[in-house]
């Protein structure tokens, strides 16, 4: 007790001085600032400049008084130190609910002085410059390789995006995978002040693949251990994150803990969270060496010109070799490494507060770091159960990850204002574009539509093919929305080969569509569908946008275009592959015809055969598509014909002629100015035509449209009159761009609307 008692007095003491000895000096220094009742200037220039009574006296006096004031603010400097060193033998029931309490020159220590120093780029003491610049570009290296990991970057780049104000600069160390599905999003995504640059992990592999590792992430898990020779040699410094990371603040305020690093100090982590590195977990239980808990590796900060001086790649190198002999893999991939190398140099480590890295892993010891979860910055599902983990604030942390999962990325376009940003060549394209429309145009947002430029995320879930040998192969083509999502299990029940969707979904329908197809065994059993994702943007249905998204995306040297309402017949893959041989697609420029019925019943014993269509069709049971509100649609596929066809035959191109057709690959794409209802496939098979295409009908291959609620892009052409002018509008100005392209070929259009 006595002890307390005079560690309390002690530091009273302090603080009484600290409060006292600045007070005094400023007394003494206002008393002495006045003569006669009147201000004195305290600067000997001005002094002199306006004083008679300047003399060497007061000289004299002026140069004691500052040597007295740098006396007074050692003074200060020193109390200060003294009341921290008071404050941090305080006793533990003292602290509140903390075990341990930080400071900042620790490295780990309060969020608010964090926040109030770093976020407004100044610290407490006068004159010192922002920690960081108000355009200061921040680096940040990712290591991402699959599809699911793809889909968590976007996440994490979500969270840093919303938070930051700074330029940001990405450095993607992705396999060829995560780099298609990235830099596609990326480019569409259009961020301003954000730059992108990818790295090839797969011809990394041969610097890591010799060391043996158990950890989920797989060889990719160990490709931090190599960033020193991967990223360019002028980058001084880089944030390194796993993918499952969620930022809860402005990423500048991690930026700025480099210049926290002292002498040797090239790696800032935060300690391990859970007791892994203890080595008490279970029975026999053996880790890697670590200094006492271990560090996580989930948030690095790197000083990369420091760590290839001090020949980071052999210190690594030759750590993971002796320890590999006893150990003989490792268990958490890069960590495991990076602990060996830190328990032997521990002076390499700026241990960073553990706000910066909340660890939710099994076993976790996260909530003894943190006093609140408002004071988090960095949540770390570090575990293969991720949003499953146990925590008594897990509710919280779920629900911040997934307002970023389901956040509006279009929201994310800002610019940042007072910062210049490099030139985009497509940026500009894209505002010389818009900027020559009219906006006084009653259809001008029609034609704006055609402008936009829609973030897209490829192969949102994961997608294999193996190409046939014969090089027949045929993929199907659609694309869809939300309302459309239940034909998906039907459609993969009836075609067997593989298919390219392109899905209109928002951000959380994107999520809600993950769900869906994670939860339906036929989906999950089916790895040959790649979904691609084009998020909602604009007013319109960009129907046109889709199809020409899906069939840019395929694997097969052709395609069926289709449409997500018909149901193909069964067997009609394989029909197909057989037709492409018979009909030489391979070396002729055909359009195979597959003939389009509907049926208006919900529920339909579906034909097996062509036989039992005839039979239906006969009954009454089902009818030729569109028969009674759009004959001119289909009427050119002669189905009286096709009854009783046994062998391919040609028709001949008529005015609003829309089949659903299967051709090569390289055919041309749909016109992007048509969005929403109307005239949409029309434009497209008139363009097959012009660019003479032959048009075969397959005799025995049927598909079938299965009724649904009508769209909401057909209520507006049926109900809105200028919807209709529009559409007017676009077809007359589309044929006028053909006769443009193709000259005399073309005449034949206008000819046919005029007498239609």
């Amino acid at each position: 007790m006595l002890g307390i008692c005079r560690g309390r007095r002690k530091f009273l003491a302090a603080l009484l001085s600290l409060l006292c000895i600045p007070a005094i000096t400023w007394i003494y220094l206002f008393s002495g600032s006045f003569e006669d009742g009147k201000p004195v200037s305290l600067s000997p220039l001005e002094s002199q400049a306006h004083s008679p009574r300047y003399t060497a006296s007061s000289q004299r006096e002026r140069e004691s008084l500052e040597v007295r004031m740098r006396e007074v603010e050692e003074e200060n400097r020193a109390l200060r130190r003294q009341l921290s060193l008071a404050q941090g033998r305080a006793p533990a029931h003292r602290r509140g609910n903390h075990s341990k309490t930080y400071s900042m020159e620790e490295g780990t220590g309060d969020s608010e002085n964090l926040r109030a120093g770093i976020v407004a780029g100044n610290s407490s003491e006068c004159g010192q410059q922002p920690v960081v610049e108000k355009c200061e570009t921040i680096h940040v290296a990712i290591v991402c390789a699959g599809y699911n990991a793809s889909r968590d970057v976007v996440t994490l780049v979500k969270s840093v995006l919303f938070h930051r104000r700074n330029p940001l600069h990405f450095h993607l160390i992705a396999d060829s995978i995560a780099e298609q599905i990235l830099a596609t999003l990326f480019q569409t995504w259009m961020v301003p002040a954000v730059r992108v640059d990818f790295y090839n992990a797969d011809e990394l592999k041969s610097e890591v693949s010799w060391i043996p590792n158990k950890h989920y992430s797989g060889i990719y898990g160990l490709m931090k251990l190599v960033l020193t020779k991967t990223l360019p040699a002028n980058l001084e410094r880089v944030i390194v994150l796993d993918t499952d990371i969620t930022f809860a603040t402005d990423i500048a305020e991690l930026w700025a803990v480099f210049h926290k690093f002292k002498g040797q100090q090239v790696l800032g982590l935060v300690e391990n969270q859970s007791d892994w590195y203890l080595g008490n977990l279970w029975k026999n239980h053996r880790p890697w060496p670590a200094l006492g808990r271990g560090y996580n590796t989930g948030v690095i900060l790197l000083l990369l010109d420091k760590l290839r001086k001090m020949k980071w790649e052999q210190m690594w190198r030759l750590t993971a070799e002796r320890e590999l002999m006893g150990m003989l893999s490792t268990s958490l991939a890069d960590q495991d490494i990076f602990n060996a190398v830190i328990k032997q140099n521990p002076f390499l480590v700026y241990q960073l507060p553990c706000f910066w890295n909340v660890q939710l892993s099994d076993h976790t010891r996260s909530e003894q770091c943190y006093r609140d979860v408002s004071d988090l910055k960095v949540i770390h599902w570090n575990s293969p159960k991720k949003l499953r983990v146990k925590n008594k604030h897990v509710e919280f942390f779920r629900n911040l990850y997934l307002t970023f999962l389901e956040y509006d990325g279009n929201l994310l376009r800002r610019e940042l204002f007072g910062c210049p940003s490099e030139a985009d060549v497509n940026s500009e394209n894209l505002q010389k574009q818009l900027s020559e429309l009219d906006e006084d145009d009653l259809c001008y947002e029609f034609r704006r539509e055609r402008f936009t430029v829609h973030r897209t995320h490829l192969y949102f879930l994961h997608y294999e093919y193996e190409p046939v040998a014969d090089s027949t192969d045929v993929t199907l083509v659609a694309q869809l929305s939300m309302d459309r999502l239940q034909m998906l299990e039907a459609i993969c029940k009836h075609w067997e080969g593989p298919i390219s969707l392109a899905l209109y979904l928002s951000d959380a329908e994107a999520q809600q569509f993950l769900r869906y197809a994670q939860g339906s065994e036929v989906l999950m059993s089916r790895h040959n569908v790649g979904y691609h994702i084009v998020y909602k943007e604009g007013q319109f249905y960009p129907v046109n946008l889709l199809r020409n998204v899906a069939m840019k995306h395929i694997s097969t040297p052709y395609m069926f275009l289709s449409d997500i309402d018909f149901l193909p017949m069964y067997g009609l893959y394989e029909y197909l592959r057989k037709s492409v041989i018979q009909l030489d697609l391979a070396n002729t420029k055909k359009a195979m015809i597959v003939p389009a019925f509907e049926t208006l019943r919900y529920r339909l014993s579906f034909p097996k055969s062509k036989a039992e269509l005839l039979s239906m069709l006969d009954m009454g049971t089902l009818f030729t598509f569109r028969y009674h509100v759009w004959t001119k649609g289909h009427a050119p596929t002669n189905f009286a014909k096709w009854r009783t066809a046994t062998t391919p035959y040609r028709v001949e191109w008529e005015a609003d002629f829309e089949p659903y057709v299967v051709v090569r690959r390289d055919c041309p794409e749909y016109d992007r100015r048509f969005v929403g209802f109307g005239w949409n496939k029309v434009a497209h098979i008139m363009e097959l035509d012009v660019q003479e295409y032959e048009f075969i009908v397959l005799p025995n291959a049927y598909m079938i449209h299965m009724p649904h609620a009508p769209s909401f892009d057909i209520t507006k052409f049926r109900s809105n009159k200028q919807y209709r002018i529009c559409l007017k509008t676009l077809k007359e100005e589309f044929q006028q761009d053909m006769s443009r392209r193709y000259g005399f070929a073309a005449l034949k259009y206008l000819t046919a609307e005029n007498n239609s």
